[in-house]
């Protein structure tokens, strides 16, 4: 049983389940299994939450090895019940966070499934990373969800409110909240701008863990201080876990990010510097690279400053990162479906070859 929730039973629809799901869950239905919400993933088995209450299951057939196709906190999966629950088959997902692999590969790492809403938390308490707030929206945008920015620890700044205007300016169309934890500000308003299945993402020393307590208005996760000298904390959260949320809706919380990799999030990356593409509609030719073209826009407002030339740089880094990432899952797949054709012709021709044996 999953000891981070209570024995009680949830209603489905209290877990993010609607009718869009349901349908999809017919066949399941009809071979006897059970809609069950992936709370946690652990080696071959995952903590789930079902209309009957928690429940732990083996997970080992809906394990993949491309971790964009394994089981994921968030995931809607079919449960074969019995004295050894098993998950057998996952629902297709609405909306998915990934990023690149942190070893560099092709492929994608899902964070969760499933979500409506992504938290961003930044801490006041430290320097302001430009680039690392950008990376999180990109992502946050690329899933499909609504992307808030939830700047903590307003407390421990003279003036917040200067800080969450530049921290709007990197982010527009996202809504930005400022909060602090001790004094309770902005804490109503996050309730009401957190609905549906919302995951918590930042950096270790953000303030994650504190956020999430507050949400789920009990102290359910641990929380640590922060080194003074650079404002990081210790990994207070060690896997991402699904917690109900007393008013409804649930909260995935998340390690620490520490690598931030774009793949295929050109989407992402354009709602991000979504001023930058605006300009960029101006520039004389359509293919302007926006270095030295002659009538290029987005030149003329870093001359005019009204575009920061970081900002810009951070845009083209993005972009890069974003394609070539891409173009290597690109390959990998080419690969895959050549090696596989290559594995047929080896299987027809050792066919032909029995068969000739046996005349």
């Amino acid at each position: 049983m999953y000891s981070s929730h209570s024995s009680s039973s949830l209603p489905l629809s209290a877990l993010g389940w609607d009718d869009a799901f349901a349908e999809l869950f017919e066949q399941h239905a009809a071979a006897g299994l059970l809609p069950a919400r992936v709370a946690r993933v652990d080696r071959g088995r995952c903590d789930t939450l079902t209309a009957a209450g928690p429940v732990r299951a083996v997970s080992v057939a809906v394990t993949a090895a491309d971790p964009a196709r394994s089981v994921c906190t968030g995931d809607w999966a079919a449960l074969r019940p019995g004295p050894e629950p098993e998950l057998v088959a996952l629902l297709p997902r609405r909306t998915a966070i990934t990023r690149a692999s942190s070893d560099r590969t092709s492929y994608q790492q899902v964070l969760a499934a499933n979500i409506d809403c992504v938290i961003i938390a930044v801490s006041l308490a430290a320097p302001l990373n430009a680039g690392r707030v950008e990376r999180l929206l990109a992502l946050a945008w690329e899933s499909g969800a609504k992307p808030v920015v939830v700047l903590t620890k307003a407390d421990t700044v003279d003036d917040p409110e200067t800080a969450s205007a530049a921290v709007a300016a990197l982010a527009p169309g996202a809504e930005v909240v400022t909060t602090s934890c001790v004094t309770g500000a902005g804490l109503d308003l996050l309730q009401q701008v957190v609905t549906g299945t919302a995951v918590l993402l930042g950096s270790s020393g953000a303030g994650k863990s504190t956020l999430a307590n507050a949400l789920l208005g009990r102290e359910h996760m641990d929380t640590n201080d922060v080194r003074a000298v650079d404002g990081n904390g210790r990994h207070t959260t060690v896997h991402r876990e699904l917690l109900p949320l007393a008013n409804g809706g649930v909260l995935i919380d998340t390690p620490g990010l520490r690598g931030i990799g774009v793949q295929d999030a050109s989407d992402g990356v354009d709602r991000v510097f979504a001023e930058i593409e605006a300009i960029a509609r101006d520039c004389s030719f359509r293919d302007c690279d926006h270095r030295s073209e002659p009538g290029c826009a987005v030149q003329e407002a870093i001359v005019a400053g009204t575009l920061d030339l970081g900002r810009l740089d951070r845009y083209r880094k993005l972009l890069r990162e974003s394609e070539r990432a891409a173009a290597r899952g690109n390959a990998r797949r080419s690969s895959k479906r050549s090696e596989t054709k290559k594995q047929i012709t080896r299987d027809l021709r050792a066919t032909y070859r029995f068969r000739d044996r046996q005349r």
